[in-house]
């Protein structure tokens, strides 16, 4: 397949390469406002992305649940050395009934890697995540798990996703971490304060979820009235109410930066978080390759000085990340 122009990164020092932007999957079929409806089309979103340079694919059991694997596992048949998987378990109970909760434990991380590789059709894991941490269960315990799958080849490399600076360094004493994967963009900035810092002084990499603000920093979304019924963001405290009006103000001042450079709102924010290290790979979503095209075009974008400070002075969004901020969200 014709490979484009985004450039390629080494994702902390455990020798994994991965294109700078990565493609994630998961409102192709679930919790966003038309996911799982055209397969064909999320398809052909993940061919253009091969053939623009992206490398780094996400997902997770729990999109579905198990859906977006099986779809990730079609659109890259017969191009898997082509591309780095990237997904996600320990939010569902594999011992049980399938059902949302947390389990680290050592017999449902073999139980979730077994289920990931058959829906994804492969027979390995570039970079497999904990989605969010088991108190019941210690973190040593998972990762002396995970560090087993690596032996066995059915994993590359591991990480953590919304793991806190204790936790992060307690896993990788045990085994070296390649990422951690967090909420991060340019109204999501809690982890400036410790988790960055962090993985910098580990040398683990790090990959910003939802860099667009779950759609919002595209300036495209101005009333919760536009989304589904079954859309997450219409119960989010962030695009509820006098949050909602106070957020749009924030995207404006983005969109007054985007009319200086010529480029979209979304394209100014992806640029500002690209800007902040290239040990950094945001994985922004869509299941559209009008899009697609359009993230993949910050790669390119340079921001002066005095652009990424005024984004940087941005006050901080009105309203929680999550409407209860549990640990099973995302």
């Amino acid at each position: 397949m014709q490979q484009g122009n985004v450039k390629q990164i080494g994702l902390g020092s455990q020798g994994l390469e991965v294109s700078r932007l990565g493609l994630g999957c998961m409102g192709m079929s679930a919790f966003y406002t038309g996911s799982g409806q055209n397969e064909a089309d999320s398809i052909g979103t993940i061919h253009r992305a091969m053939e623009l340079g992206v490398t780094f694919f996400d997902t997770a059991e729990m999109y579905g649940p198990y859906a977006n694997e099986e779809l990730l596992g079609k659109a890259v048949a017969g191009h898997r050395d082509e591309v780095k998987i990237a997904t996600k378990f320990g939010t569902l109970l594999n011992r049980g009934d399938g059902s949302r909760g947390l389990d680290g434990s050592a017999e449902n991380v073999r139980l979730s890697v077994e289920g990931s590789l058959k829906r994804l059709n492969t027979d390995y894991i570039d970079l497999y995540y904990q989605h969010r941490m088991d108190p019941a269960t210690p973190i040593e315990e998972t990762v002396g798990t995970l560090a087993e799958l690596i032996q066995e080849g059915k994993i590359r490399h591991y990480g953590l996703s919304e793991a806190a600076p204790e936790t992060i360094r307690r896993a990788h004493a045990v085994h070296p971490m390649t990422a951690l994967q967090t909420e991060y963009s340019l109204w999501s900035r809690d982890p400036e304060a410790e988790i960055l810092p962090t993985v910098r002084e580990l040398g683990i990499g790090f990959v910003p979820y939802s860099p667009l603000g779950r759609g919002f920093l595209t300036g495209k979304i101005r009333s919760v009235e536009e989304l589904d019924e079954s859309d997450f963001r219409r119960n989010n405290p962030r695009f509820e109410g006098e949050n909602l009006a106070a957020n749009i103000r924030i995207v404006e001042q983005v969109d007054a930066v985007a009319a200086q450079v010529g480029a979209t709102p979304g394209q100014v924010a992806l640029a500002w978080l690209l800007a902040q290290g290239d040990d950094i790979a945001p994985i922004p979503g869509t299941k559209r390759i009008g899009y697609l095209e359009e993230n993949v075009g910050a790669d390119a974008l340079t921001l002066t000085p005095e652009q990424l400070s005024a984004l940087a002075s941005l006050p901080a969004p009105s309203g929680d990340r999550y409407a209860d901020m549990s640990p099973l969200n995302k």
